[in-house]
């Protein structure tokens, strides 16, 4: 491993990917107003998701830990935010880093007994988490708390009085504020030592670990960010949608979450979006195409996407940016 390189720091971001990024964020506050309520709802599930595969991405992409049950984390997310507000009347905003500690704290400590598990052990376990997840919600034992089977119906929040504008827009920003700072968190993590390290463990590990990286802190630390974005996902999503059920959190949504990952790029922050996107909107768009068999049709699209973006859709666009401006 080439030491110097790998204790120097990243390049700070350039002009370029400055204006890019306000380009983007000027059109992310345009764009509700030039859509419906119903369309408006559906980004802001896709910002929710975002966050979500960006933490899911730092820990299979950047990390090189797969797991096949974060939607369990996303679960506790919504359950957490759900509670909060059902039962203790706790307002909306403040359970959302609540949600974030709460899962925060549950993956590091799943973290640590799967440091023992590697490769296809951990994603065996995860996806035991994943798949246990909707029936330990249903228990007698927590009904209290989870509402069982029927689930627990959330109020949608109101904007604030001075802010002329509906709710689903407003829940569209507030959801818009969080990604914006979760992504620079990531970047500002991603870029650093910490980054590094994770990105040594997951390329070298005993290369790693010679230099004096603790790889059982990092991974379990990691583990422990990236349930910590899956559960602020989680309880922005709950309020979004303004419902929890158990079977909203099927082992598909963790399937799905990995989904969103690959389409977009791993260990890309920009390909939590793109993922989001894809995971949103292409089943809408195949049941548009075919009411008898839409999953076959999302199937179609998925191997589409692979095929042609093999690295993901961050991949693709990053080497049509390069041949762009080589030319």
């Amino acid at each position: 491993m080439n030491t110097s390189a790998s204790s120097s720091p990243r390049p700070a971001a350039s002009t370029r990917q400055i204006i890019g990024v306000g380009v983007l964020l000027v059109a992310a506050c345009v764009l509700p107003f030039l859509l419906g309520n119903y369309r408006v709802f559906q980004l802001t599930l896709a910002l929710a998701y975002s966050i979500a595969l960006l933490g899911l991405n730092m820990l299979t992409g950047y990390n090189g830990q797969i797991s096949l049950g974060h939607g369990a984390f996303y679960a506790i997310g919504a359950y957490t935010a759900a509670v909060l507000m059902d039962k203790f009347g706790v307002p909306y905003w403040v359970t959302i880093p609540v949600a974030g500690v709460v899962c925060g704290g549950a993956g590091f400590l799943f973290g640590l007994p799967a440091l023992r598990l590697e490769g296809l052990y951990l994603a065996l376990a995860t996806f035991a988490l994943g798949v246990a997840m909707p029936q330990i919600l249903k228990h007698k034992s927590l009904e209290h708390w989870t509402g069982g089977v029927m689930g627990v119906v959330i109020v949608k929040p109101d904007p604030p009085s001075w802010l002329p504008m509906s709710q689903d827009r407003w829940l569209y920003f507030f959801t818009l504020g969080w990604v914006v700072l979760l992504f620079f968190a990531a970047w500002n993590l991603l870029r650093g030592r910490v980054g590094r390290a994770m990105v040594a463990i997951r390329d070298q590990p005993i290369a790693a670990q010679a230099m004096g990286v603790n790889t059982a802190l990092y991974k379990s630390l990691t583990f422990g960010v990236s349930a910590f974005y899956t559960g602020v996902a989680g309880a922005l999503g709950a309020i979004a949608i303004q419902f929890v059920a158990p079977d909203s959190f099927s082992i598909f949504l963790s399937i799905t979450l990995v989904v969103g990952v690959v389409v977009g790029g791993l260990a890309s922050i920009s390909g939590a979006i793109f993922g989001a996107l894809f995971i949103q909107f292409i089943p809408n768009v195949a049941d548009e195409i075919s009411k008898a068999a839409p999953w076959a049709i999302y199937g179609v699209f998925l191997i589409g996407f692979m095929y042609v973006m093999p690295s993901g859709v961050a991949g693709a666009l990053r080497v049509a940016r390069k041949r762009f401006f080589r030319r």
